[in-house]
């Protein structure tokens, strides 16, 4: 943590460093009913940790970050399901943005480090064991690795040259509910301790974005990419043409650029290379007279003659179906 900040008279204030206290308070801001669980808390919540300057490194490790937080709070007769539907949801979320390659860590109590009963952790590291074993992918086990307040399961993904990151986790923990004193009601009427999931698919936001830029060499598919579409002039003259076009587009919800700049084409063709934009829309005389455009690829192919709304329809229908061109 950073140290604290004096304010208002001789006040300590804190950058926070993690988000589960709020949610904590938040549940205990009234009585909770068994009727009510499982309650998934969630917020994309900045928070600031004192990395030792050695250990910085870009966006992968960062001082501020902003994390996809969410906690869940359940029964333990609901936990082995939200165990499982959490994890799927994860391992879908990670391929719906190309990561395919995954390998999941069970991070283990540390003897010397824990807070909590055996008989907890026991279970809680079961729990997630059986969860892992029935996603089908290889389980590699990480003696010692948990935080002090419970198990973890961390997925593993490769990017595209083979190098590992970890990225979504999903940890158990009876211990912040009892330090936080948490309860709810059971159908008998009597107080029980939730079981508390914390749960982060992309881990952080910029690391995520990372781990991104370096999986597609900055080369985003249609659907990522900032800008999916830069048209390029032959001449002056076909600027308004082209405009017509990337309106058009836009009103789908693509995004496109015209490049009205006073470089020439063969140099704006270069830019948009390099910027690694998924497609290129040219027009000069006869497209305009035909209605139609020119597409370049990444690749460095071109399709000419193609009509506005079909140019249109192709971009739109690689959006759609995530190709990754």
């Amino acid at each position: 943590m950073y140290p604290p900040m004096q304010l208002d008279e001789g006040t300590d204030y804190y950058l926070k460093p993690m988000n589960c206290p709020m949610h904590n308070l938040i549940f205990d801001a009234r009585g909770r009913s068994y009727r009510e669980l499982p309650l998934r808390l969630f917020e994309f919540g900045t928070v600031y940790r004192y990395e030792k300057s050695g250990v910085v490194h870009g966006l992968t490790r960062a001082r501020g970050f902003t994390q996809d937080d969410a906690h869940i709070y359940c029964t333990k007769e609901q936990m082995a399901d939200e165990l499982d539907s959490t994890l799927t949801f994860v391992l879908n979320l990670l391929r719906d943005y190309g990561l395919e390659d995954f390998y999941l860590e069970l991070s283990t109590k540390d003897p010397e480090k824990f807070i909590g009963s055996d008989e907890n952790w026991d279970e809680a590291t079961e729990t997630l064991r059986k969860a892992a074993e029935k996603q089908g992918l290889e389980l590699v086990m990480d003696p010692g690795g948990a935080a002090f307040y419970g198990p973890k399961i961390s997925v593993q993904a490769r990017d595209a040259i083979g190098r590992t990151w970890q990225m979504s986790t999903i940890q158990v923990d009876f211990n912040l509910p009892e330090r936080f004193d948490l309860e709810y009601t059971s159908p008998d009427g009597s107080k029980q301790r939730p079981v508390m999931i914390h749960r982060a698919l992309f881990g952080s936001i910029e690391r995520f974005f990372a781990v991104l830029l370096e999986h597609y060499a900055g080369a985003f598919p249609a659907w990522l990419a900032p800008v999916q579409a830069t048209c390029i002039p032959i001449g002056d003259a076909h600027i308004p043409y082209l405009q017509e076009f990337a309106a058009k587009a836009k009103a789908l919800g693509l995004r496109v650029d015209v490049d009205a700049s006073s470089d020439r084409m063969q140099k704006k063709i270069r830019n948009a290379q390099k910027a690694k934009v998924p497609f290129m829309i040219i027009a000069g005389d006869e497209d305009m007279a035909a209605g139609a455009v020119s597409f370049r690829y990444r690749d460095g192919s071109q399709k000419n003659g193609v009509p506005v709304d079909e140019a249109i329809a192709e971009i739109a229908k690689a959006v759609e179906d995530r190709v990754q061109v």
